[in-house]
């Protein structure tokens, strides 16, 4: 009885996966060192524009990351002015993330990322949305959320 034959890099989907989000980093940088920011700093600074003054551990779980690895982003956002960290006035544990002007300033430009991803893609918006959500999809299933 023979071996069965290994499947294909190409052919698996978690190399797919890999790989594509290897190409998108790549071709976010370039606009990502122009803000003088990282995609760490990237996803916190989308978090924040979607729901501002999280807790680090909230912004840790929107990400899907530990709070530890959310930390040093968080620092070095609030050193170049971009966030501002407060304590709770309800539980003084708690330190509340906030987008200051000149951060919601750099959220606003960094629009851009997705408008290039959708240009450089040649998808349409909606076959973009389509992927998106079937990659969710899967994310969820795997995470057992579903």
């Amino acid at each position: 009885m023979s071996e069965p034959k290994p499947v294909a890099l190409d052919d698996q989907l978690c190399f797919s996966l890999y790989s594509a989000s290897i190409a998108i980093n790549r071709m976010y940088k370039p606009m990502l060192d122009s803000m003088g920011i990282t995609y760490p700093q990237y996803l916190v600074l989308c978090t924040l524009g979607e729901n501002d003054g999280l807790t680090v551990g909230a912004i840790a779980v929107r990400l899907a990351l530990e709070s530890s690895t959310i930390t040093p982003p968080v620092q070095r956002l609030e050193q170049a002015g971009h966030v501002e960290r407060r304590r709770s006035k309800v539980d003084e544990r708690q330190v509340h993330v906030w987008l200051t002007g000149q951060g919601r300033e750099l959220f606003t430009r960094s629009r851009c990322l997705g408008e290039t991803l959708m240009e450089r893609s040649g998808m349409m918006p909606a076959q973009l949305e389509a992927l998106n959500e079937q990659v969710r999809e899967l994310r969820d299933m795997l995470a057992g959320e579903q």
